[in-house]
């Protein structure tokens, strides 16, 4: 038995000696070199005279020295039994290495350490291509778990164990009495071995020198591993062939994170693929697409072969680009960690969409860039409807702000009728009893003429407040042609050009012809003091179907687009929403009242239309009507006239301002009319209950008390149906929801309009319009 163990040991140093991969040699207890092998002369670049007696220390860097390394690393396995460790160590020229290291207590039968055995491998350029592969694969980091447990063993050249170390005991799970004789086959799974795996590893090692590969390998227990495996063949010093070196590592635990890593990157990719309303993608730090989903393809229009490799700036518009925006987001995401924007962006057919855009920088664990996720989605419709209600919020502050001016100048208005109702009719009765006093008719005439511009005044401010009484009736542009011509040519004067084009296919309108010429008058006499250089005034019209949003979240039908275009001045943008305003005006003073843009608001509100207006600076200004269409055929317009009232009417005169009921009753005298006056609908209501007969009731509608005017017609409607009733008002929300029940007459009134008035009433006839 004892003339066997000098030939284990020969066969064991031979092992050793034939690893070439390995640095294998004895340390003494104190830990200096004992033995030495030539993968360590190789690997460290010591010969076996110059290393042994030294100690190991000289292996380690200055840093782990100053740190006492080595000796915590012999303490430790003198006290756990091995220690395994991978750092850099240093060879004898000065130049480092990474080393996979193991050191094993070698004890004798009797428990006292002998010395250590110490195992060391090269692992430099394993660690750079680790190192390079985290680099390659970004997005990803390998797990490298430190492998712990060696087996290292010898077979003879037909594959059998001829001998077995404590490592290959641990990790196969066999003692070396059990395994030693047997095939090595016996550690492959049973596919293997059909297959012939063990067999083919033998050669390729004999052949190529070297055997290297993983696979499944299988435990005493009949458990699995995965194994990383390397094969050797071993010779002497003439190279015969002895058997080979096997060392075998579990690393079952890496090649389980390997697949979870694997599996984790193909769900991560089908979730990605999956997503199609996010365009996710990957660019490198120079800003080139490196991946592509299939979000991506359907929001921007590229397939994946047509964009990876071109620079993602491929999606910005021209001015962006030009202006750097696409080189700016990325140092934005490189200095702050995320750019977030949205804009506008360009797919591959042309098109733009509003993309709301999120870049974030991806940095490896040391900090450095790798590259940029990209996230861009489609927003378009969200941003459509962001500004429409951005745009219907603007149009309801205008609405209830002109609404509220529109309460203010209603009120306004009343009241200054009565007062102008005073002064135009006194002045009137003063003209009865002028002589041939040039001076006082020339007095008489400028009260008049104040008066008139007056009632222009209060006419706009109704219109603006849409309280003005309107008598819309249906009307043909097309026919009204040559006398829009004529009205607006007299305005315009010789330095403007009138160009007038109203088709005769036009569908008819319904609309206040009165109110609808002074609408456009106030348009035609703006445009010509935007145009003082002179200019062309442009009107056209044309049938239009509008849409619902189109124009007004409200307004919807066949309308006609009356549009009036000039070549003057423009407006400037910050002007525009406030054009409407009453009292508003950018023209000097003494130049306008700022109130016939805000005739023209009200009247085209209180017909059922719209007007838009559009204006550039130094091109000009667009204003278009949109009257609502008619399926009422347009007349003449033009009402029978009646003669003036007869002589000799006994009129009841109901009025609460005693200024007023002067003139009206002076004026009716006037005519030749007999009057009584009372200043209330309760006293007008004791006189006809006194049994008194008047021909007429003439009374305004706004009066204090319980009852008006109104209340007082209806009264006397159902009492006396044959009593001849007119009512006047200078503006009552009461008068304008009457509709016709009842004639109005509206204050300041002439003589002549007053004449016709009451003749129309006594003869029950209707009104004319222009009353």
């Amino acid at each position: 038995m004892s003339s066997d163990i000098p030939q284990d040991e020969r066969r064991f140093q031979l092992l050793i000696d034939s690893v070439s991969d390995y640095a294998i040699y004895m340390l003494d207890p104190e830990g200096r070199v004992v033995s030495w092998n030539p993968a360590a002369e190789r690997i460290k670049g010591y010969t076996r005279a110059q290393i042994e007696g030294q100690h190991f220390r000289c292996f380690f860097t200055p840093e782990d020295r100053r740190a006492r390394l080595p000796e915590r690393i012999l303490a430790q396995a003198r006290e756990v039994g091995r220690v395994e460790s991978e750092a850099w160590r240093v060879r004898r020229d000065g130049t480092r290495f990474w080393a996979l290291a193991t050191v094993h207590a070698i004890r004798g039968e009797d428990g006292e350490l002998i010395g250590y055995a110490k195992i060391t491998r090269d692992m430099t350029e394993r660690h750079a291509a680790q190192q390079a592969l985290l680099e390659s694969e970004r997005r990803f980091r390998y797990l490298v778990e430190a492998v712990v447990d060696y087996a290292i063993y010898m077979l003879d050249v037909n594959g059998v164990v001829t001998n077995w170390n404590p490592g290959a005991a641990r990790i196969k799970g066999y003692t070396a009495s059990e395994i030693v004789g047997r095939h090595f086959s016996t550690f492959y799974t049973r596919e293997d071995r059909a297959a012939g795996m063990p067999a083919r590893a033998l050669e390729t090692a004999l052949r190529e020198g070297r055997f290297e590969a993983e696979g499944w390998r299988v435990r005493k227990d009949g458990t699995r591993f995965w194994a990383s495996v390397v094969v050797d063949p071993i010779r002497d010093d003439e190279g015969r062939h002895l058997g080979f070196a096997k060392i075998t590592r579990d690393i079952s635990d890496r090649k389980a994170a390997e697949e979870a890593l694997a599996q984790s990157e193909r769900e991560f990719r089908l979730l990605v693929a999956g997503v199609v309303d996010y365009a996710l993608y990957m660019i490198d730090p120079n800003g080139i697409i490196t991946n592509w989903n299939a979000g991506a393809e359907h929001i921007k229009g590229y397939r994946r072969e047509e964009i990876v490799g071109q620079h993602f700036s491929h999606f910005y518009t021209e001015p962006d680009r030009a202006a750097g925006v696409p080189t700016r987001a990325l140092e934005t995401a490189r200095s702050q960690g995320r750019y977030e924007a949205e804009g506008w962006r360009v797919r591959k057919d042309g098109t733009l969409f509003w993309a709301s855009v999120v870049i974030d920088a991806i940095k490896d664990e040391t900090g450095e860039l790798m590259g940029f996720a990209k996230i861009t989605r489609d927003i378009t419709e969200r941003r459509n409807a962001q500004l429409e209600l951005q745009r219907a919020h603007e149009r309801l502050g205008q609405a209830q702000k002109m609404e509220a001016m529109g309460q203010l100048t209603g009120g306004v208005a009343h009241d200054f009728n009565n007062l102008l109702m005073v002064v135009s009719g006194q002045a009137q009765l003063l003209r009865r009893r002028l002589g041939d006093d040039p001076r006082a008719v020339r007095a008489v005439d400028a009260i008049e003429a104040a008066a008139r511009r007056g009632q222009d005044l209060t006419r706009h401010l109704l219109t603006f407040a849409r309280r003005q009484r309107l008598q819309p009736i249906p009307l043909s542009l097309a026919e009204r042609a040559s006398g829009l011509r004529e009205l607006l040519s007299t305005s315009l004067g010789s330095a403007v050009a009138l160009k007038l084009d109203l088709p005769g296919d036009l569908w008819p309108v319904e609309a206040d012809p009165s109110e609808l010429e002074l609408a456009l008058l106030n348009l035609a006499v703006n445009a010509r003091d935007a145009m003082p250089s002179g200019g062309v005034l442009t009107v056209t019209a044309e049938n239009r179907t509008v849409k619902a949003g189109e124009i007004d979240t409200e307004l919807a039908g066949d309308f006609v687009a009356l549009t009036v275009r000039d070549n003057g001045v423009g407006i400037p943008t910050d002007i525009l929403p406030r054009v409407f305003e009453p009292f508003f005006t950018t023209k000097e003073v003494n130049k306008g009242t700022g109130l016939g843009l805000s005739q023209v608001y009200g009247f085209i509100q209180q017909s059922g239309g719209r007007v838009s207006v559009d204006s550039k600076l130094g091109v000009g200004t667009t204003i278009t009507l949109f009257l609502p269409r008619t399926r009422g055929t347009p007349g003449s317009g033009l009402a029978d006239e009646p003669a003036s009232a007869p002589e000799g009417a006994n009129i009841l005169v109901v009025e609460d301002n005693p200024e007023v009921a002067e003139v009206v009753a002076g004026l009716l005298e006037q005519l030749g009319n007999r009057t009584r006056v009372v200043n209330s609908a309760d006293a007008a209501l004791r006189v006809l209950a006194a049994g008194e007969r008047p021909d007429l009731v003439f009374s305004d509608i706004v009066m204090a008390g319980e009852m008006d005017g109104l209340a007082l017609a209806r009264q006397l409607r159902s009492e006396q149906p044959d009593l001849p009733i007119l009512l006047a008002t200078g503006y009552s929300q009461a008068a304008e929801a009457m509709g016709d029940e009842f004639p109005i007459l509206t204050k300041p009134y002439q003589l002549p309009e007053l004449s016709r008035a009451v003749a129309a009433v006594l003869a029950r006839r209707p009104l004319p319009a222009a009353l």
